[in-house]
């Protein structure tokens, strides 16, 4: 999914309005996937080779008039090979991937990557630790948000589940830019209810306000 830049400036102007009342730090982020997932393509090449080789072998004889002869065996290896390399190249699309790939798997994954991006964008060197990620990974159709420890302290879990729980229903009515502007504004709500901003008003820009690609 790609966002135009009249989206990306309308995701960067809810978190300059969200962080206008706060002291915290929003950070919004989108990613293609947060794994590679290598083992699916092993796993859908042989169980694809299996299933050719299971169904030429099982084939009735009168289909395939030569039967399948000492002199047939370079054929039937060609087409398990073939079918190796289909299944292979179907376990990169992210539907194949989607069904090899466990909930608990790539859920583990989405929290590393997340875990990962808060400290490569530097979410945790905030001056009051109020810093927010709002990952969005697309392939596990997983959102994960991550806050530094005073937030994690303060605000209670379920206004975050909330939060992804409206991510979630605006990818699937398909107004993924919405529902994440109106998550931002959300957050900025929150903290501003537990960080509200000082007596020179909210903190300088520490971090960037706009979407950051993986």
């Amino acid at each position: 999914m790609t966002f135009s830049d009249k989206n990306r400036e309308r995701i960067h102007q809810a978190v300059m309005e969200a962080e206008g009342r706060t002291r915290g730090e929003i950070v919004p982020m989108v990613i293609d996937q947060s794994a590679r997932y290598r083992e699916t393509r092993y796993r859908a090449g042989i169980g694809f080779a299996f299933f050719i080789l299971t169904l030429l072998l099982t084939m009735e004889l009168h289909w395939m008039p030569w039967g399948w002869h000492a002199f047939n065996a370079g054929w039937l290896l060609l087409a398990v090979a073939a079918a190796y390399c289909l299944g292979y190249w179907l376990g990169t699309q992210p539907a194949v991937i989607r069904l090899l790939t466990s909930k608990e798997r790539m859920g583990y994954k989405v929290k590393l990557r997340a875990h990962q991006a808060f400290w490569e964008h530097g979410l945790h060197r905030t001056e009051l630790g109020t810093g927010v990620l709002i990952l969005i990974s697309l392939l596990e159709h997983r959102i994960e948000i991550l806050t530094d420890r005073p937030i994690l302290d303060r605000v209670p879990p379920e206004t975050w589940n909330n939060m992804v729980a409206l991510i979630q229903e605006g990818f699937q009515k398909g107004n993924p830019v919405e529902s994440l502007c109106q998550a931002i504004a959300h957050c900025g709500k929150v903290l501003g209810e537990y960080f509200p901003p000082g007596p020179d008003g909210p903190n300088p820009d520490e971090l960037p306000n706009e979407l950051i690609p993986d």
